[in-house]
């Protein structure tokens, strides 16, 4: 049985191949063009990002002949406002290559999606070309979430950093952010959970962008997560799977934000 604690594990071999690499990494890091600035101010409606997504532990296969370039300039063009890119390999079927091909691509900033658990993947994140890097609070330790973040800012990207329950945010608000996602999905048992996620985004103060995360699929899911103060919402399976992706995205934009007190 798939477990995060196994997913980890994997991460943790990856990252130990790469950290042979750091020096070279900063280098190029240090000569690569800055990415497109993220999402830190909402506008009047519900911004939609929308996410490359081949497939999922929970899923399964969702679109395993995804083109990364081709949907993400469908995204865009259905009016989503930033694209996640899910690298993670083996169970989700991404890649580092799908995040650069998809950054030179489109005009809107793009999001790194994985199991980010060292600098060097900050690294690798910004020559590919993101905007933004997810940060999990839930397999972080406290000053690992905050020497991440801080890394992230410091090559000129925006932490997202994202929470799955309220225990979770007095770790993630001890790292400034920013942008802050509530994921409706626990990483444990991979079931959503709409009604707790809506009592964590009801605790996020009103100065932090908020992003809620899973369990969308249809215009009546984000316009219930505008009533909770979502700013935006990421969305991936039920976009990605579509054979019109521009439409599936289009279909959700368009709902008035209502701005936390």
């Amino acid at each position: 049985m798939l477990t995060l604690a196994s997913i980890l594990a994997e991460t943790r071999t990856r990252v130990a191949h790469l950290e042979r690499r750091g020096a070279e990494f900063a280098q190029m890091a240090g000569k690569a063009p800055a990415g497109k600035p993220f999402l830190r101010t909402p506008g009047m409606q519900v911004g939609l990002i929308a996410e490359v997504k081949r497939r999922s532990p929970s899923q399964g296969a969702i679109r395993p002949d995804l083109d990364p370039v081709t949907c993400a300039r469908s995204y865009e063009q259905g009016g989503a406002v930033a694209v996640s890119v899910l690298t993670e390999q083996r169970h989700f079927g991404g890649s580092i290559e799908d995040l650069r091909q998809v950054a030179a691509a489109v005009s809107v900033p793009v999001l790194r999606k994985d199991f980010i658990i060292h600098t060097t993947q900050v690294l690798e994140a910004r020559i590919a070309g993101a905007s933004a890097v997810l940060l999990i609070a839930r397999i972080l330790e406290r000053h690992q979430l905050q020497e991440l973040a801080a890394a992230i800012r410091e090559w000129g990207m925006t932490p997202l950093i994202e929470v799955h329950a309220a225990g979770e945010l007095d770790a993630a608000f001890a790292a400034a952010p920013e942008v802050l996602g509530v994921n409706a999905r626990d990483l444990d048992t991979l079931e959503i959970n709409p009604g707790r996620a809506e009592e964590v985004m009801r605790l996020v103060p009103a100065g932090v962008t908020l992003v809620a995360e899973s369990g969308v699929q249809t215009r009546a899911d984000v316009e219930r997560l505008a009533g909770a103060g979502a700013d935006f919402v990421l969305v991936g399976t039920s976009v990605a799977r579509q054979d019109d992706p521009e439409q599936a995205v289009r279909a959700l934009t368009g709902v008035r934000r209502q701005p936390r007190q």
